[in-house]
């Protein structure tokens, strides 16, 4: 095996590696985002497609160059004519086939798990971020629950202090309104006592209106029979005379 077949060989050896260590189920994806989040990877995130690109072709130049190879050993022709120059072509023509198939394998193959491994990568990348996010809404949902709750409970106590206060105030207006109408009943009464009061008082000074009328007129014929007395006594002593 050629020194470049050894390298891409290193290199699947490497890619499946990685790819079972990615798959590990006791790894979480978190802590492979903090180690994707190293301060080295940021330095060489720069070249890092460039160096991705660069791989692709070289893996895609090493694959067509293997099939060339397949294809050109797997030929009949090509056998035949080494069958008939030197006695041990055809196992010769037979290893050439099975190098060139195993590189053609080893090249196809780099190349496919070279594009899982980008795709894996970014695929727990996603993931990791996902479950961050998932975790970060999850404690805002909780928040917002016990926010809620607060919120509620103190919507609770408030009704309950508002229902007190309007009994409180039910039973105050309550009393008062008991009391209105007391006071409206003894001012009734008083106003009925006051009226009767009135009324008799009314009644007296009648009594006594007429009374007066009466004296007046018992003075006035008192007054005229005097006079008349006054008169007879003196035309009585004008006839003694």
């Amino acid at each position: 095996m050629t020194l470049q077949w050894v390298a891409v060989a290193t290199f699947l050896y490497a890619e499946i590696g990685l790819i079972l260590i990615f798959c590990l189920p006791f790894i979480p994806p978190q802590r492979w985002q903090k180690i994707f989040s190293f301060n080295v990877w940021g330095k060489i995130a720069t070249f890092w497609n460039k160096a991705f690109l660069t791989i692709i072709v070289l893996l895609i130049v090493l694959f067509l160059d293997a099939v060339r190879e397949v294809r050109k050993y797997s030929s009949i022709p090509a056998i035949e004519k080494g069958l008939g120059s030197k006695p041990g072509a055809y196992e010769h023509a037979q290893m050439k086939l099975f190098r060139s198939q195993r590189n053609l394998y080893i090249s196809g193959f780099s190349l496919f798990f070279w594009l899982v491994l980008r795709r894996l990568v970014t695929l727990i990348t996603q993931l990791a971020i996902e479950l961050s996010n998932k975790g970060v809404l999850k404690t805002q949902a909780e928040n917002t629950n016990e926010a809620a709750k607060k919120f509620m409970e103190e919507n609770e106590r408030l009704k309950q202090l508002l229902k007190n206060y309007v009994n409180e105030e039910e039973h105050i207006l309550e009393a008062e309104n008991k009391k209105l109408i007391e006071d409206q009943e003894k001012l009734k009464t008083e106003l009925k006592k006051t009226s009767d009061a009135l009324s008799k008082a009314q009644n007296d000074v009648m009594t006594m209106k007429m009374q007066s009328e009466r004296l007046s007129k018992e003075y006035d014929r008192l007054l005229k029979e005097h006079s008349e007395l006054q008169n007879r006594l003196g035309k009585d002593s004008k006839k003694g005379l």
